[in-house]
């Protein structure tokens, strides 16, 4: 994954707020400033004690949500405290393999930030660090499914899902304007219908409609997961040799980039540069990218969101998938299992004041279901046309098809990104797969 997915940086109002540094203290808990729809008397646990240590990373984004979350719970546990820790992924990640490593499983925090696609990896590989959800009386059916099954392992949930990372399809609607098109002609479209249409804009208005990172398989996987297709089968080989659903992905992807309307770059800032500058027209990436595109101020209103195409001919094809996003983790060693249980079914889990709060100061967007209820999330966005962007954005999240990331999801995804590169710069697409394919097989041994 990219160097802004791969840290998960999912702030949708800061612009890209990445590779934050090792650990620093956080403010604790707050004063109440909100009401919570769920009580600590309807959790399955009995929470004991009052204070609860976190590591995660973002202070605009998972930081503020933590501490926010704090201030809800207050209301009823007025001695509640909270200590936030600023730790990057890329330090969590590093730090949960030294303790599993030395065993020194007390150097945990209760609560800690996952992110999704590296769920599995670290609960196969380190079991001894999480605890499961099984005495936490939270209700994961309210939660999509496809989010869900990112953290779970031999049929048991070891996250709680926290931001969304449904894919969305964000264009300039007065460019496709200018080309005669409006935002419904995007809409519940197959690829080879946008094809034909991203052909006709960029000859009208001499906008591509797509860019991304070039050596990078990201808009592969957001395509491959769309059809509930995956690089592993259902016993957890790779399976990326004559994957019929991924051959297709490529085929639309190579169209894309050889017809000029999806332009590679070379890096994360050329990307972003690319539409907030006005060189391309659209994007398709994970609902976090709003905070880039809004970062241009002066396209206020031109934009609007809708979702992405369907693969021809494949089965099981949709128009949703995601990319990106995290899960809450509690510490096997936490000594207030049953505070920080009730602490998350409380929030994240259980109050839609709690994500009514947190959307318009940092734009984090629930998975948690009920909160797309809520009249904070039905109102409209000027930057967006006055469109309702969040409501829709978490209905998409609800229609994402499942897939298996596998533990060994990352492996996967950098071997194909390399075969994408060698196929486009000639190599034979079977030869390039099947060596990809092999890649991984290795690395599982």
């Amino acid at each position: 994954m990219k160097k802004l997915p791969k840290v998960i940086a999912v702030s949708v109002a800061a612009v890209l707020s990445l590779g934050l540094g090792a650990c620093s203290s956080g403010n604790g808990g707050g004063t109440t400033s909100s009401t919570s729809s769920t009580t600590s008397s309807e959790s399955a646990t009995t929470a004991t004690g009052n204070h609860l240590t976190v590591w995660t990373w973002d202070p605009t984004f998972n930081i503020y949500a933590m501490n926010e979350a704090a201030k809800i719970y207050q209301k009823d546990h007025p001695d509640f405290t909270l200590d936030v820790q600023e730790v990057s992924w890329d330090d969590i990640q590093t730090k949960m393999t030294t303790i599993a490593q030395s065993n020194q499983l007390d150097q945990l925090p209760d609560i800690f930030l996952v992110q999704n696609n590296a769920f599995q990896k670290n609960v196969t590989n380190y079991p001894q660090l999480f605890a499961d959800y099984s005495q936490s009386g939270i209700d994961f059916s309210q939660y999509p499914q496809s989010v869900v099954n990112y953290s779970v392992v031999d049929g048991k949930n070891w996250g709680l899902p926290f931001d969304n990372g449904a894919v969305i399809a964000g264009y300039r609607t007065d460019v496709l304007q200018q080309a005669g098109y409006t935002l419904s002609d995007f809409t519940d479209i197959s690829w080879s219908d946008w094809m034909t249409k991203a052909k006709d804009v960029l000859a009208k208005t001499g906008k591509p409609l797509l860019s991304g990172q070039a050596n990078s398989s990201d808009m592969i996987m957001m395509m491959l997961q769309s059809s509930g297709a995956s690089l592993f089968d259902d016993a957890g080989k790779p399976a990326i040799a004559g994957n019929q659903a991924l051959i297709s992905t490529i085929d639309v992807y190579k169209q894309m980039v050889q017809a000029g309307v999806y332009t590679e770059v070379n890096s994360w800032d050329e990307y972003v540069a690319s539409f907030v500058n006005g060189d391309v027209a659209g994007t398709i990436n994970g609902c976090w990218i709003l905070g880039s595109i809004q970062s241009a101020t002066d396209q206020s209103g031109k934009w609007d969101v809708t979702d992405m195409p369907a693969l021809d001919g494949v089965s099981g094809a949709t128009h949703y998938s995601a990319n990106g996003g995290s899960s809450w983790a509690i510490s096997a060693s936490s000594p207030n299992y049953a505070l920080a249980a009730d602490f998350l079914k409380s929030t994240f889990a259980g109050s839609t004041d709690f994500y009514d709060t947190i959307l318009p100061s940092s734009g984090a967007l629930a998975n948690w279901l009920p909160a797309a209820k809520s009249s904070v999330y039905a109102q409209p966005q000027a930057f967006f046309n006055n469109d309702a962007i969040y409501t829709k954005i978490v209905d998409y999240a609800s229609k994402v098809p499942s897939n298996n990331t596998s533990p060994y999801y990352y492996e996967a995804r950098d071997a194909v990104s390399a075969a994408i590169t060698q196929i486009l710069g000639g190599t034979d697409e079977t030869k390039a797969l099947q060596d990809a394919q092999d890649t991984v097989t290795f690395a599982m041994q």
